[in-house]
């Protein structure tokens, strides 16, 4: 445990080393600027941007994007979601013209009431007396989708009025089909990333604040019964107690400020970066306890798994690393105490500030936002060597590609008021066709076409034939019906 704490130490001063450094220099992009690989092996065009900080440029202007934290396309590629952390809303774009289709505030009177589900008993307020009935509004950061994309699930940092994330938060969970918040929840101090198993039965809800992975079990059909499992704690929970009335860096006093979580392809175990140390935490999901760390790497910022490679950003650094998804298996396994040992991480030298990282669909390709490089890297997977970049606007953090690999989002937040307040959208055009490696989620049956936990309504008359199962039926049997009728009248008439 002394190890580890060391390490935390030593990745904080790294974490806070980086704010007090002078700021990089301020990028802005262009509509129109194009990239090609150094290998001609894709282009990448910026076709579009929303922006709220030059006020000339009207056809760009988006008031909502304030902060844009993070971004996330649905699966059916008609739209995407952008998460603007410091103007409490999430912002809904039409893909087809890039224009914003809904807004959807992250504001309440209370933390109790229809919208939210019984109380866990697990996060309780500690420093806030009655802080589940205040007022307040949410800063929406990461998010994910679960059933096939029927539901977004958006964590807060915080509510507004713990000034330093120390008591719980909340997270909202909107029905896309409607784009509106359905379900509340409440989670642990600072959550950031969130991610749902393959199977659709658990959510996993990454706390930065206290050193613990909030975990909700969604297998009912409704809503309403989703519950939270205990949570698990990695090496040590943090004892918060912060002032009340003036506020702390919490960038840097967090622990091993764990971040980048996934599922392994089986479910089987949870991987999550520890930003602010060494390595990758595991946690064992059949037993839900938290086994150890794997070594390796370390300032791990985003986790994803690809064509069986476990792919990490070192934010510092300014890199990819990769190793073979076996290789952390066999080590978790073969494990003695909490050191998880491997060898054979491959590196990649992208820009500085490495964030945000996704694959295109055949994972050939591994795209990177570089916070303080403000540029979009892509990096070949087949040679795990830089290919090009792009410019984006600076300082961009979040990152998101179609499911089709056509597009990709990128936001940028600000530094210190420079740059960012900016969503850049790109075109990908490959040389090869990309064709995806990944299987279809799991869709549960039971998650009725029509409901939304009690509130809302479907987004259209397809949602509502969707819920009546007999309806097929009688529109075949009035087929039937009708064909019988022209044959009996086209009979009289023969005679």
């Amino acid at each position: 445990m002394k190890k580890f704490s060391i390490i935390g130490v030593i990745g904080g001063i790294l974490v806070a080393s980086m704010n007090v450094l002078a700021e990089p220099p301020v990028l802005h992009s262009r509509i129109g600027e194009t990239m090609t690989a150094t290998n001609g092996a894709l282009t990448i065009t910026n076709i579009g941007k929303k922006q709220n900080r030059d006020y000339r440029d009207t056809a760009t202007l988006d008031h909502d994007v304030f902060s844009p934290k993070s971004v996330n396309f649905h699966p059916d590629g008609t739209k995407y979601y952008v998460n603007s952390l410091e103007g409490c809303r999430t912002v809904v774009y039409d893909m087809a013209t890039n224009k914003k289709i809904k807004v959807i505030h992250h504001d309440f009177s209370s933390g109790e009431g229809p919208l939210w589900n019984t109380p866990s008993g697990i996060y309780r307020f500690t420093h806030y007396q009655g802080g589940e009935k205040r007022a307040f509004m949410g800063k929406p950061v990461e998010s994910c989708f679960s059933h096939g994309g029927r539901y977004l699930w958006v964590p807060y940092y915080r509510r507004t009025f713990d000034i330093n994330a120390q008591d719980p938060s909340a997270v909202a969970i909107i029905d896309t089909r409607v784009d509106s918040i359905v379900r509340m929840m409440e989670t642990g101090p600072l959550p950031k990333m969130i991610t749902c198993s393959h199977d659709n039965r658990t959510i996993a809800i990454t706390h930065w604040g206290n050193n613990t992975v909030g975990l909700v079990d969604i297998t009912d059909p409704d809503p309403a019964r989703w519950h939270h499992l205990p949570y698990v704690v990695v090496e040590r929970e943090l004892q918060l107690n912060f002032s009340l009335s003036s506020a702390v860096n919490r960038d840097v006093h967090s622990g091993l400020m764990l971040r980048g979580t996934v599922f392994t392809p089986d479910d089987r175990y949870l991987l999550v970066g520890c930003m602010g140390g060494g390595g990758i935490a595991v946690i064992d999901m059949a037993s839900r306890q938290y086994v150890g760390i794997v070594g390796g790497i370390s300032n791990a910022r985003h986790l994803i798994i690809k064509n069986g490679y476990l792919y990490a950003s070192v934010n510092a650094a300014g890199l990819v690393q990769r190793i073979p998804l076996d290789s952390v298996l066999h080590a978790i396994a073969g494990r003695h105490g909490k050191a998880i040992g491997v060898r054979g991480w491959q590196t990649c030298r992208v820009g500085g500030g490495a964030r945000t990282i996704e694959a295109s669909p055949s994972g050939r390709f591994v795209f990177a936002a570089c916070n303080s490089a403000s540029h979009l890297y892509v990096v070949d997977t087949r040679t795990m060597t830089a290919i090009g970049s792009i410019t984006v606007d600076s300082y961009p953090v979040g990152l998101h590609i179609s499911d089709d690999g056509r597009f990709l989002v990128v936001t940028s937040q600000a530094r210190s008021g420079l740059g960012g307040n900016a969503v850049n959208l790109y075109r990908v055009d490959y040389a090869e066709p990309e064709v995806s490696t990944d299987p279809k989620p799991v869709v549960p049956d039971s998650i009725a076409a029509d409901s939304v936990g009690g509130t809302g309504a479907p987004a259209s008359g397809a949602g509502q034939a969707m819920s009546r199962p007999w309806l097929p039926w009688v529109c075949a049997a009035a087929g039937v019906l009708a064909l019988m009728a022209l044959w009996l009248v086209f009979r009289k008439r023969k005679k």
